[in-house]
């Protein structure tokens, strides 16, 4: 039976068709339901065409781009200074679980769409949507679309990081921006956690000295067994909340890319 078919019927006359089945003898039953044959073959006119393939193989590309998204979103944009300064924030002020890894992460997210709207617009209207209206080829937009990201990168990125990776690939280029993304991409990346560890650095400053202060005045009261970290915990909270911490952090993340 078709299977369509067998959907349309009831259960009700399902049940009564196994049980007719049943009742009958085997004879009987092959020679009521007829069984359709079911043949497999391979007609050599219909292997897939280079069209065919070529459609196959857009398909896998576009599931490996994908899959490797996060670590463009990652290692391409200003989400690594961005998340690992919020680390060391959190570190500074002695609370490992406040805020939650899923709060920076999503507040680092959004800075970094925040810090790089001029560089996506400038990448969907220069290579976006003239691919989309097919008045460029794919390899043109995805040349156009690597300009602005890679202009952006360039300007994070030390130039000693730059040379180091030019010389490691044997690369040799007129100006910096002939240099391909095999190079730009770590130079940035190295770029970016110097840059974060300075940041961190100096965030640690201000509640270190809140925890030298605090453990030197336990030690004249005394007050040895009291660890310093229960006092010195509710001031760094105070002086954080005081200053409007967030708001400093913020500011100094999104000037530090120039914006």
């Amino acid at each position: 039976m078709n299977r369509s078919l067998l959907n349309r019927f009831p259960v009700g006359m399902l049940a009564m068709l196994v049980l007719l089945g049943t009742a009958l003898p085997l004879p009987a039953v092959a020679q009521t339901l007829s069984i359709p044959a079911v043949k497999l073959s391979m007609d050599p006119g219909s292997i897939t065409q280079p069209a065919e393939i070529d459609g196959a193989i857009k398909v896998l590309f576009a599931m490996t781009l994908l899959s490797l998204a996060p670590s463009i979103v990652l290692l391409m944009t200003c989400f690594t200074r961005i998340v690992i300064v919020l680390s060391f924030l959190r570190s500074a002020l002695t609370l490992p679980g406040t805020p939650s890894n899923q709060v920076i992460i999503g507040l680092s997210l959004f800075l970094t769409f925040f810090i790089m709207e001029p560089v996506w617009s400038r990448i969907d209207s220069n290579a976006l949507q003239p691919y989309m209206e097919h008045r460029i080829d794919g390899e043109r937009a995805m040349s156009e679309a690597a300009r602005p990201i890679r202009e952006f990168m360039l300007r994070q990125t030390r130039p000693k990081d730059v040379e180091l990776f030019g010389e490691l690939a044997k690369i040799s280029a007129t100006s910096p921006g002939d240099l391909p993304l095999k190079v730009v991409i770590p130079a940035f990346i190295i770029s970016e956690l110097r840059t974060a560890f300075q940041m961190g650095f100096l965030l640690f400053l201000p509640f270190l000295l809140i925890e030298m202060v605090v453990s030197a005045v336990l030690m004249s009261l005394g007050m040895m067994m009291m660890p310093p970290a229960t006092v010195s915990l509710p001031l760094k909270l105070l002086l954080f909340v005081l200053v409007d911490g967030w708001q400093l952090v913020v500011r100094s993340l999104v000037l530090s890319f120039g914006t």
